[in-house]
């Protein structure tokens, strides 16, 4: 008999897709009330359950920690017992090997680079924004969420732009319940990805460019030495890029206009006050928290948040829960409120895993969000929201909104 706190009445809907589809911050305030640190038993995974961490307080202190808690062992539940023969993301290293690729990526996503990419993502935003119609319905996901951070990481990468509707399917792909595909589909699309990537990279050890994988190519280390990354570890690095770097963002948009659609006062403002967009970019960030969870293992005996955690124990890091906690944002954490400060919120991650184009994510953020209130006086939503049934990315399929 395991002396591991368990409640599957509170537990159980965390690990069923269909949950969120739906609303489940009221399930995650009860789960922080009732169940803050607790067991879920699950015979099915190699370890027989998972530690659920629903509190901001007990998220961070594993995020901060990769000493004690290990992001090599997998980082989503279902990688509970896998073994890859290389890790398939950055996020799936501990230091110092992930500090060696960070650096490298780093590069490229260092202040004066994202400044300079601003009059791109401002091109890009103004033509989006302007074929937006003015009083009818128009899915914001496709016409503006979507294309927008996929154009800027085909910029970045060297690749065609106009081919953003694949790179989407790419991205979807790799992400379970991200979009309605059979697992040969997923399987298919996963492996073209892998081959258009591998090619490109390919080419770029032959003919250079003034994109980020040249950039890889030729980084060097914080003593100015050469990195020499292997195709491996840059394939590793741009496919994190392909998918964390698009599906934080197009959610951050499509979920962040949705809820400021569902509340004109928040709308309002924005639009009486640009200057609080900055702000805005934030408490969006923590209200659609798009990842919404990532696992950690131990990597030996610990406590947390009064809790024994067992060696090879996993934890699983409920983002979107941590991000209601009302311990940490107050008894109005359940409000959209686009003045909120400070706004400590862990929609990008904390520690060495913090996300490393969250600059651009809230580049991005900011100039759509200009561009839409410098526009449009109105937003309302204007008929079908159809939310992802997936629990690692807080997805949006479609949401028809009306701009007037």
């Amino acid at each position: 008999m395991s002396d591991r706190p368990t409640a599957p009445e509170l537990t159980g809907p965390i690990f069923d897709d269909p949950f969120y589809a739906g609303d489940p911050f009221p399930h995650y305030a009860r789960l922080r009330a009732a169940a803050p640190l607790v067991w879920h038993e699950d015979p099915a995974m190699a370890t027989g359950g998972i530690w659920v961490a629903s509190r901001y307080a007990d998220v961070m202190a594993v995020s901060r920690d990769p000493d004690r808690f290990s992001s090599a062992k997998g980082i989503l539940a279902f990688e509970v017992g896998v073994e890859y023969p290389t890790p398939p993301t950055m996020m799936h290293m501990d230091p110092p090997e992930h500090t060696r690729l960070r650096q490298a990526t780093a590069t490229g996503f260092r202040p004066s680079r994202i400044r300079a990419l601003e009059p791109g993502v401002r091109e890009r935003v103004d033509r989006l924004v302007g074929a937006l119609p003015a009083g009818g319905s128009t899915d914001i996901v496709h016409g503006l969420a979507a294309p927008l951070p996929l154009m800027m990481i085909c910029s970045l990468l060297g690749l065609p732009e106009d081919d953003w509707p694949t790179f989407l399917e790419f991205s979807d792909a790799a992400i379970p319940g991200a979009a309605p595909l059979t697992n040969e589909r997923r399987a298919q699309l996963m492996a073209d990805s892998e081959r258009m990537q591998r090619e490109h990279i390919a080419r770029r050890r032959t003919e250079r460019g003034e994109d980020y994988v040249t950039d890889l190519i030729e980084a060097v280390g914080n003593d100015g030495e050469p990195l020499g990354l292997t195709d491996d570890e840059i394939f590793v690095i741009v496919n994190q890029l392909f998918i964390a770097g698009n599906e934080t963002t197009r959610n951050l948009i499509s979920g962040g206009m949705v809820a400021l659609a569902e509340r004109a006062d928040q709308w309002a403002l924005l639009r009486d006050d640009p200057s609080l967009i900055p702000t805005a970019v934030e408490e969006l960030l923590r209200w659609t928290t798009p990842v919404v969870a990532f696992m950690r293992t131990a990597t030996g005996d610990t406590d947390l948040g009064g809790e024994r955690i067992h060696a090879g124990d996993p934890v699983l890091l409920l983002y979107a829960s941590a991000n209601r906690d009302e311990a940490e944002f107050g008894p109005d954490a359940d409000r959209l409120d686009v003045t909120r400060r400070p706004n400590h919120h862990v929609a990008f991650g904390f520690g060495p895993h913090v996300c490393v184009g969250a600059a651009l994510a809230r580049l991005e953020g900011r100039v759509v969000l200009e561009a839409l209130t410098g526009r449009f006086a109105t937003v309302e939503v204007a008929g079908t929201v159809d939310r992802t049934p997936s629990g690692i990315i807080a997805g949006v399929h479609r949401a028809e909104l009306r701009f007037g």
